[in-house]
């Protein structure tokens, strides 16, 4: 049977940190999407700031 190696373990949680930073990144962006969308309503209904 094979041991795991240390390296493989680091990897996996640099993997792991990379894909929660990409998470985190689309979220924000699907955020400023949605905020555009209702400022654009908004204006389009005649509510300008």
């Amino acid at each position: 049977m094979m041991k795991p190696r240390a390296g493989k373990r680091q990897f996996v949680f640099w993997k792991g940190i990379v894909w929660m930073m990409v998470i985190w990144a689309l979220s924000v962006l699907a955020l400023g999407i949605v905020s555009m969308v209702f400022r654009f309503l908004m204006s389009a209904a005649g509510m300008k700031a």
